[in-house]
């Protein structure tokens, strides 16, 4: 079996007795599925996010461990001939949001979001790649080729009627709005004062993603103007002595990635890379916004193929916050923030935030602000995961999932506002009823000192 990913890095990583129950197929494929030791954690309610689909099901099948076993059988070859297209299995894998819950809270850090875009891999090679798949991973694309896009979206979600027929057409359900682009997108020439700092602090680079360039420009914004009042000098990486940013900007291939379609999305990675080359050999930081994109340039990279210069990008790119609290840890932060008066925070951590630990930078960052009332929500997952929440036959699982604490801890706080950091979030908060959250980054700018 050819593996579309490279799996070299499991090899031994975390077997313990595994070895014996390795699949006769797959290679390291199998066994990184073989980490697991069947202690069923992944079945348990309470705090945590794993496993979301077993949570609202309580189908064993539907956890982590559930869809190890099927891997199992399908790499010893008892599914048939075709085992990623088996049922029962492509059911299993089809309701996992790869969450990452599992790589946190499995004693054996089982990444079935990692094996989940090698199983979409195979399975699409043989099938081909759905149409709604396709168009989901070229939305980095869609929104810079088709600019008018956006009032297209716009009328589908006024519009019932179309959009029922991108229901029945797409398997986009009629029943959730689509987030809708800004009227203008995120453009260097908003912050260029911001941009000319002379200053013996560090240079730092500010990598601007698909989703904040495009429906959340205000947060990019921030991020400038709060990261420029510190006194860092800041690149803006997507706009920024690269030539091909002026036709298309640089991209993480997050949504390739998701889909299963790695040969796009190691193409994406490969053009962020050179991007990259001179300030990785400067050590500049390189600082996001969106944690499944930031987070995959710590996590994905390294299974794709890339070599040193993927090890040594993960080494040095963090998130916004987590840059800050390193930062003042270091005793360099040296801005302070005005009070924002008596109100409320609640915080949604995205799920890859919690499973590298970056929400407790979250609420570090978040204390630079006095008197600032701050809690954590206790969720597993929001349920949108991507494109997840938008699919028909997923729309009403989503829903059920962001249940089981998100919504709840919205509705018993109706007055706060409210922290998330991730897009797909903002958008399951936003379908649920809920105001727009803020990203940290607008809450830090609208907190800046004098």
């Amino acid at each position: 079996m050819k593996l579309f990913l490279d799996w070299s890095a499991y090899k031994d990583a975390g077997m313990g007795d595994a070895y014996a129950d390795i699949p006769k197929a797959g290679g390291d494929y199998a066994k990184a599925i073989a980490v697991c030791i069947g202690s069923r954690a992944c079945e348990q309610a309470g705090k945590g996010v794993m496993c979301p689909s077993f949570r609202i099901s309580g189908n064993p099948e539907l956890s982590t461990g559930g869809r190890v076993k099927l891997l199992k059988a399908a790499l010893n070859g008892e599914l048939g001939r075709a085992p990623f297209e088996h049922g029962e299995l492509a059911e299993a894998m089809d309701l996992c949001v790869s969450c990452k819950g599992c790589k946190r809270e499995c004693e054996n850090e089982v990444d079935m979001a990692l094996i989940k875009a090698e199983y979409l891999a195979q399975r699409f090679s043989a099938t081909g790649t759905p149409l709604r798949n396709r168009l989901f991973a070229a939305v980095p694309k869609l929104l810079v080729r088709f600019p008018k896009a956006g009032r297209l979206i716009r009328w589908r979600n006024r519009h019932r009627v179309l959009a029922q027929c991108a229901d029945r057409l797409l398997g986009i359900s009629a029943g959730v709005k689509l987030p809708e682009p800004a009227e203008q997108p995120f453009s260097a020439a908003s912050v260029r004062d911001k941009l000319q700092n002379d200053t013996d602090m560090p240079e730092v680079v500010l990598f601007v993603d698909t989703f904040n360039r495009h429906f959340n420009p205000a947060v990019a914004e921030a991020a400038v103007s709060v990261l420029a009042a510190a006194g860092y000098r800041v690149h803006l990486l997507a706009e920024d002595g690269h030539a091909d940013a002026a036709r298309r900007p640089l991209c993480c291939g997050r949504t390739y990635f998701a889909n299963g379609m790695i040969a796009e999305a190691r193409q994406e990675a490969r053009r962020l890379l050179q991007a990259l080359t001179p300030h990785l050999e400067a050590d500049r930081w390189i600082i996001g916004l969106e944690p499944s994109c930031i987070l995959s340039l710590r996590d994905e990279y390294l299974s794709m193929g890339l070599g040193e210069q993927a090890r040594q990008l993960a080494a040095k790119v963090v998130l916004l916050e987590e840059f800050i609290a390193r930062e003042q840890a270091a005793k360099r932060w040296t801005l302070t923030f005005n009070a924002l008066g008596r109100q409320k925070l609640l915080i949604h951590g995205h799920c890859h935030q919690k499973a590298v630990g970056a929400t407790k930078a979250m609420r570090k960052v978040l204390k630079l602000i006095p008197g600032l009332d701050s809690e954590q929500i206790e969720s597993s997952c929001c349920g949108m995961a991507g494109q997840f929440g938008l699919e028909s036959e997923h729309a009403g699982v989503s829903r059920e999932m962001a249940e089981q604490g998100l919504y709840p801890a919205l509705r018993a706080e109706p007055d706060a506002t409210v922290v998330a950091n991730g897009f797909s979030c903002q958008q399951q908060i936003l379908n649920g009823g809920h105001a727009k959250p803020l990203h940290i980054a607008e809450v830090l700018y609208a907190a800046l000192g004098g």
